[in-house]
């Protein structure tokens, strides 16, 4: 079976998204990025190999980031998700099934633990 090495990372501050996006690519795996939950669910149409989403719950627009993670897994149930916050504290029964909340600020190495262990063992969704 192929596992997609693909992540989406949705994250409204550029120094960060290019700091989590730099250590996934870092360790060979594909980021792609998006700034807010439209433009996250555009290059989710437009990538199908993406295998998961990482995104902040803190976002401009209509949604954020709780709103696509939920969006996100009736679309592409498929799609592993990361959900982090600063701001708030997300408890697991608010996030989609299998979907893993990451506290801020979180060091580069255990996002890309996470998601290396979320590529390589996808849940039974």
């Amino acid at each position: 079976m192929n596992i997609p090495r693909e992540v989406l990372v949705v994250e409204d501050e550029p120094l960060i998204r290019m700091v989590a996006a730099d250590a996934l690519a870092d360790h060979g795996i594909m980021a792609w990025e998006a700034g807010d939950a439209a433009e996250a669910l555009h290059v989710l149409d437009e990538h199908p190999s993406i295998g998961l989403v990482f995104t902040d719950v803190s976002m401009p627009g209509e949604m954020n980031g709780l709103g696509l993670a939920h969006e996100i897994h009736l679309r592409r149930p498929d799609v592993e998700l990361i959900v982090t916050s600063g701001a708030v504290s997300v408890k697991e029964e608010e996030l989609p099934d299998a979907g893993t909340f990451l506290p801020k600020p979180y060091q580069a190495q255990r996002l890309v633990s996470l998601v290396t262990e979320k590529l390589d063992s996808p849940g039974d969704a």
